[in-house]
């Protein structure tokens, strides 16, 4: 009998205006989708190849581990994810390289070290909605599908009951969960058919191109990605059936849906974030800079007034120059990291506040699979975090293999001079981590579902105790 009332259903909306209307909106933003990543992703890959290679170049030129110390990697860059064009992830306002530098001090025999100096992120403080600016699976999935669920569900029970079938359908003894979870999947149906094969459109373009390469993981990201969709288009298709079995009009479901839908899609995730932006301010750049040249000014007086009674070129005198140098490095990273740690604990907060809405579960999870968006950015700092102590590792390593060496780092006097093979150099590699991924994302898939059993329960209690 569910499967009488489902093909009924899907015949329903297969002969009509909103199903040819919906096949044809997402065959395009699927294929503009496409085509705008096409033309994009190789720019970003050649910018990042091409920065990486320099960096990388320039590492390589150096061969004396005073250098190597003292100027380090250079710039640390993000590696450009393939699947971009599933989720924008507010790229343009995460720093896609990570400066470590050294700062020259007016001591003339003493020089600063290689320190990490994180650039600001300043994504979705105030607005963590998928940006509609962007065609992406986000926007597609997030405001598009949820909108065509509500357009297919909002007359399924209340439309029915105006034109009196429902009444004549229950009189032949047909269970009312039965009648619920046929049109229910009639309408899963209809909605997921002109879905897949936009995306399959939108993979073939993609896929075909020399471009872009998606290899083995990236494809196993895409099948959790597809799954997301899904879940979500449920969640509003249950949501459509609760008001429409609550409601005797047509026209006033429609109405009270859309309201949720604006509510919950479209004010309520900026209008959270804005509030809890507030609640938790961030140190300003000024204040950071600020902080900085304190530090540094306090260093400075309290090993000048050290050197002045001090020999040239005692060991000592090398000595307090190595401690002087490595505080330094540390005192100024334990501030950045600070300063790093307060911008990421305000984004995380306005975050959380806004996963009371389905559409910013959504856009967490496919920032997460597709490897953009905060989360992304968070891995890559670790990464550059734990390439940080590597690069350091090998340094001290080197320096205590030559016996030579007065084994203190931080000044030229007190460190190995024996030339490195720039082969020899840990290189840096940005990756992801696909379990980590699924621990980021755990929270919000249950959310997702959570709010899916809650509406479809909704749903069908609304119907067993609906009057015909």
């Amino acid at each position: 009998m569910i499967w009488h009332i489902t093909k009924r259903e899907l015949y329903d909306n297969l002969n009509s205006l909103r199903f040819a209307l919906t096949t044809v909106l997402l065959l395009g933003l699927m294929l503009i989708n496409a085509i705008v990543h096409l033309r994009e992703h190789p720019v970003r890959v050649q910018k990042y190849h091409d920065a990486a290679t320099e960096s990388l170049d320039r590492l390589k030129s150096r061969t004396n581990l005073y250098q190597i110390a003292q100027e380090g990697p250079g710039y640390l860059y993000k590696k450009p994810s393939s699947l971009h064009f599933c989720a924008d992830g507010g790229e343009d306002f995460l720093a896609d390289n990570v400066h470590g530098g050294f700062y020259a001090w007016a001591t003339a025999d003493l020089a600063g070290f290689w320190q990490l100096d994180y650039m600001p992120a300043t994504l979705n403080r105030k607005n963590i909605r998928p940006d509609t600016i962007k065609i992406d699976w986000g926007f597609v999935i997030g405001y598009v599908l949820s909108l065509i669920a509500i357009l297919f569900t909002f007359d399924s029970i209340s439309g029915e009951r105006e034109r009196g079938t429902l009444r004549l359908t229950l009189a032949n003894s047909v269970p009312r969960h039965t009648v619920l979870i046929g049109k229910f999947f009639g309408a899963l149906v209809s909605i997921s058919v002109p879905f897949m094969l936009a995306v399959l459109m939108n993979l073939l373009v993609i896929s075909t191109s020399s471009d872009v390469q998606l290899g083995v993981e990236t494809w196993s990201r895409l099948a959790i990605i597809l799954f997301i969709p899904i879940l979500y288009l449920c969640l509003f298709l249950a949501l459509g059936l609760l008001v429409s079995s609550r409601v005797r009009q047509s026209a006033a479901s429609l109405v009270i849906l859309l309201l949720i839908w604006v509510t919950f899609v479209v004010f309520m995730p900026s209008t959270l974030a804005s509030i809890a932006s507030g609640f938790s301010p961030s140190m300003t750049y000024d204040e950071f800079n600020e902080r900085a040249i304190q530090l540094v000014n306090e260093l400075k007086g309290e090993y000048d007034a050290r050197l002045q009674d001090m020999p040239e070129q005692s060991t000592k005198k090398i000595e307090l120059s190595g401690e002087y140098v490595i505080r330094d490095v540390t005192e100024r990273e334990r501030l950045s990291h600070e300063y790093l740690t307060q911008q990421h604990a305000q984004i995380q907060l306005a975050r959380s506040v806004t996963r009371i809405s389905p559409v910013v579960l959504v856009q967490h999870l496919l920032e997460v699979f597709a490897g953009t968006g905060f989360e992304r950015h968070q891995q890559f700092v670790e990464n550059v975090q734990r390439y940080a102590r590597e690069y350091r590792e090998f340094v001290s390593d080197m320096d205590r293999a030559d016996p030579d060496s007065l084994h203190v780092i931080g000044t030229y006097e007190g460190m190995s001079k024996k030339p490195i093979s720039p082969e020899s150099i840990p290189m840096f590699e940005d990756t992801l981590s696909l379990s980590r991924d699924f621990n980021a994302a755990a929270i919000d898939l249950l959310l997702l579902t959570l709010f899916f059993v809650v509406f479809l329960a909704g749903a069908y209690l609304a119907f067993v105790r609906v009057e015909i």
